[in-house]
């Protein structure tokens, strides 16, 4: 094999491992992630759910308005009482009602309210589940988009491998041929040669492998795609008791079951007012014919406050009142869940982060001096002082260390992005606007946690 085609194949090996960093030309992945947030099953659920919990505020707070309800009858009615025998005997009539009624709600115990305060927390919590939804399924893009990326630059790999033992082949060929060469180098070659369009195939099959995840996450196949050297250095926290504080505080997920246990809390408040009086104040006017055997207009109008206030039950209301003390309890401890599952996940994506950190130069430099040896066996070997397979073993190796060098790039990048998502901060890195259903109205509130 000729040194400048050794040299060639040295300069693809390094240069592949910095495919992911150049120039934009295709699809970027903030557009990947905007399509994705537009068109994802997942993120259209818990938006639609979103919207839902706006209109459940809306009837609660319908609660604290005055009710009219109109009422309107036609029938006959056959009466016996004492009117109706003073007047000979028994009645038969048609009958004609008509009826307007208000009722305001002045004191229920605080249930209209405590509604209301619950569904402000689900608004919250789903508002916030949105948030997670979407921050997740950015990093799903992300992944899939940067294994596109990854296998693309493995298959560039794998190609090149497959070619330089194709060459070495041909040239041993000659050789063994021409009776030059050994057959033992001539079936060595061959089998290493196979191995490489085995490599080669599979990687071809991974390749297609990420382009279907990432059709199924995006929700259009990938074309051309623009490379990605990740988030700026500067978005990364120093440290991990800063990216553990920004998680606590912006995790939208653990904000979502912090909101969940506001809205048990205010199931409790609603569960007590039952024991309470109620006091209402009604208005109303009816106009009715021909009522209870009598004939003739029948009219009345009349303005009351009305109290009503149950004294028992059998046990039910102070039953409620216990189901929702417990189910408090329930969410109390799914946000608690949370708050460790997030706390790992931080810890973990930390960890992973610092590991890719410290492996990337120990990775170059094994790529890098791996080149050399290659290229300084395949001199030798030309002049008879490495044997053939002391050639393919650093061949290999170079092959080997080149795709760890690529594999290692493509880890460090994710690794950042995922940092960021436990922190909450994805689609703030990637400058993608937040769906409008994940917003909250200046009128509610964030929940806080209560323990």
């Amino acid at each position: 094999m000729s040194a400048r085609a050794r040299n060639s194949f040295s300069v693809t090996v390094i240069a592949a491992g910095f495919l992911f960093i150049g120039p934009a030309s295709g699809q970027s992945l903030k557009a990947a992630v905007e399509q994705a947030l537009q068109t994802n099953p997942d993120v259209l659920a818990d938006a639609n759910r979103r919207l839902s919990t706006d209109e459940a505020l809306k009837a609660a707070k319908g609660g604290f308005l005055p009710k009219v309800d109109l009422g309107v009858g036609m029938g006959r009615e056959w009466s016996d009482n004492p009117s109706t025998r003073f007047n000979g005997g028994t009645s038969l009539l048609t009958r004609n009602e008509a009826s307007l009624t208000l009722n305001q709600m002045l004191f229920d115990g605080n249930q209209v309210q405590s509604e209301v305060d619950r569904n402000q927390a689900r608004v919250a919590s789903s508002a916030n589940k949105l948030s997670g939804t979407a921050e997740q399924t950015a990093l799903r893009v992300i992944e899939a988009y940067l294994e596109v990326l990854r296998n693309r630059d493995l298959v560039v790999l794998t190609t090149a491998n497959a070619q330089v033992h194709l060459r070495t082949y041909d040239q041993i060929k000659i050789r063994s041929d021409s009776g030059v060469g050994r057959k033992a180098d001539l079936e060595q070659i061959s089998a290493r040669q196979g191995l490489a369009n085995a490599n080669l195939t599979s990687s071809e099959a991974n390749l297609r492998d990420a382009e279907i995840n990432f059709l199924r996450v995006v929700g259009s196949a990938p074309a051309n795609l623009d490379k990605v050297d990740g988030p700026p250095a500067s978005l990364i926290p120093a440290s991990l008791e800063a990216a553990l504080t920004a998680a606590i505080d912006n995790h939208p997920t653990l904000k979502s079951a912090r909101a969940d246990f506001d809205a048990a809390n205010a199931q409790i408040v609603g569960a007590k007012s039952t024991m309470s009086p109620r006091l209402d104040l009604q208005l109303g006017t009816t106009i009715n014919h021909d009522i209870d055997g009598l004939p003739g207009r029948n009219d009345s109008r009349f303005a009351m406050f009305r109290l009503r206030w149950n004294l028992f039950n059998g046990g039910s209301d102070t039953a409620r009142v216990n189901e929702t003390v417990a189910l408090s309890g329930e969410a109390r401890e799914i946000m608690n869940r949370t708050y460790r599952q997030v706390d790992q996940s931080t810890r973990l994506s930390w960890n992973a982060l610092t590991s890719a950190q410290l492996r990337m130069p120990s990775l170059r430099q094994h790529a890098e001096s791996s080149a050399l040896t290659r290229d300084a066996y395949t001199k030798q070997f030309s002049i008879g002082q490495r044997t053939l397979l002391d050639m393919l073993d650093s061949e290999n190796e170079t092959f080997t260390a080149a795709s760890n060098y690529v594999n290692g790039q493509y880890l460090e990048v994710f690794a950042r992005y995922r940092v960021l998502a436990d922190m909450g901060q994805l689609l703030t890195a990637l400058d993608v606007a937040k769906r409008p259903e994940s917003m909250l109205a200046t009128s509610i509130s964030n929940p806080t946690a209560k323990n």
